[in-house]
This record gives structure tokens, sequence and C-alpha cells, in this order.
């Protein structure tokens, strides 16, 4: 597609809800080369002895999550796995996600992290003077296993100060619906500010290496708006806004790529954020990057 020139939407919209939809963002056959890509990283899972349950010790799965911040790690369904990490499902439909390197070391999804398209939206519709990268994920939502995302901001686990730097640019590769697990948002709840944060555990001896530091908000579900989209449709979510999604109880699968921006223009972020640079992998520019 052409400029967007989604300025004015974007002031209005974005800045009202939490949220803005912009359809057709990508053509049919840019999606179904993320999706191909997506669908070829379930032929490389990982063999059952490194493989982790959602039911394994939490320090092994924490560890497991602050090793993919510079790496393409994968990460199961909760009802994939048996007891001895063999698979219960077809491989094709065993993950939850990958992530949080792809945006780098694949060369699909950094060929469109970067692309001249999200570079124009992030310059001129977005003005933001010094986007970078701090995480990508490729999210399955299978067919009748595809688990529910809880309601949650994702400032919570990628805090900067000020806390309206994160933005979270999610791309439909599949139609998203109500019945296999659209986006579901609390318009306007960015205005409240962060609700809790999820960091590094200051105390070293525990082995709760990553902790929230208040339990998890209850939000009435009155609060919540369903947004389904059609595939091609690029998402953009306030790093404040609270949202969820539900269960993949159909047929179908909802494929998405997903990546995290943060304009570093005098922007602080937080040094106990699960997720650090590593001297492998910095925060990667937008405008710098191809």
């Amino acid at each position: 597609m052409g400029p967007i020139n989604c300025t004015l939407t974007f002031h209005f919209q974005y800045k009202r809800d939490g949220y803005l939809v912009l359809e057709d963002f990508f053509t049919e056959d840019e999606v179904n080369e993320m999706k191909e890509a997506g669908t070829k990283l379930t032929e490389d899972i990982p063999d059952e002895a490194n493989r982790i349950r959602f039911t394994d010790t939490v320090k092994s799965r924490n560890e497991y999550l602050l090793q993919s911040s510079d790496k393409i790690k994968c990460f199961f369904e909760s009802g994939a796995l048996d007891k001895n990490c063999k698979l219960l499902v077809d491989p094709k439909n065993s993950l939850n996600k990958v992530g949080h390197a792809l945006h780098w070391f694949h060369p699909t999804f950094r060929k469109y992290t970067f692309c001249e398209k999200i570079k124009n939206l992030c310059d001129k519709d977005l003005d933001l003077e010094d986007p970078c990268v701090v995480q990508s994920m490729y999210i399955y939502k299978n067919p009748k296993i595809g688990d529910e995302v809880p309601s949650h901001q994702d400032s919570t686990y990628l805090y900067t100060e000020p806390e309206n730097r994160l933005i979270g640019f999610w791309i439909a590769l599949d139609d998203a619906t109500t019945e296999n697990g659209c986006l579901w948002f609390a318009p306007g709840s960015h205005k409240s500010g962060v609700h809790r944060r999820y960091i590094r555990n200051p105390d070293a001896t525990s082995d709760d290496i990553l902790i929230y530091t208040t339990p998890q908000p209850v939000y009435p579900s009155s609060n919540f708006v369903p947004v389904p989209v059609k595939k091609g449709t690029l998402v953009l979510i306030h790093g404040l806004v609270v949202h969820s999604s539900q269960s993949n109880k159909s047929e179908k699968p909802r494929h998405v790529y997903t990546f995290h921006v943060v304009d570093f223009n005098k922007t602080l972020y937080s040094k106990d954020n699960w997720l650090q640079p590593k001297e492998s992998l910095p925060f990667k520019s937008i405008y710098e990057n191809s």
C-alpha cells in the first residue's frame, strides 16, 4: 500500500483509545511470505531434552525466557507436551510462540520489521525520533489448543520513563475473529499509567528470578471490546493500554507476527526489565537498519 497518511487519525483515535487498526497494511503476498516463514519454524522444534513446559519450575522457565532475548526460542502451548516433554499434538500445532529476536536473526522477519512501510509509519505518521526494536515474536494461537492471553499492559514487561514510549506492532497473518482469538481492548485504559511491573528480582538468593511487583489487577469484562481484523492488518498497541485475547476454540489458526518499538529520544529504558540489550544484540534502530 502507499503512504497511509494516518497522522490525524493517530493523534485522535490512538491517543483516545490506545490502539489503532490499519487495514491492508501488508499485501497478500507479504502476509503469505511471513506466514510461510512462521510455519517453517515448526519444522525445527527442540528435541525432548531441550523443551520447556509451563509446568516446569519457575526458575527453569525464567532462565529460558532470559536466554531468548537475543535468540530465536520456541515456547510450547500449555497442552502440547506430556510430563516427559513428548508431543501430544501435531508439531505444527505445538508452539505457542517463537521469540524474541526474530526481527534480527530471521531474514524474512527482519525484512518486514525494517521495511520502508514501517520506517515511513514511524517517521511521517507516528513522528518517532529514535525508534528501536526491543523484541519480536511469532504467535501461533493454534486451532483448539491456542492459549488465552490474560489482560495485561505491554509496559508491565518493557517499562520506560516516560511511560508512553512503547508501541506494539501487531501484524495479522490470518483473519482474527472472536472465535479464533482476536484482540480485546479496554479503550482509554492507557491513560491510567502502568498498573504493575514484571522485573528482575533484586533478591539474588531467590529462585524467583523474575517477579511481578503487585498481584494481577482485576478488570471488569464490560471494559473490553473485541477488535476482529482481516489478515494484512497492522494494529498499533500503546504500551499502557490493557488488552487480551481469548483461547482459540475454533478450527482455524490465528497467526501473528508482532514486535515492540521504543522511541529512545529522551527515554530511559528500565534496567530491571526482564529483557535487556546485549552485546550480541543491542536494540536496533528502525531507521538505520534493513
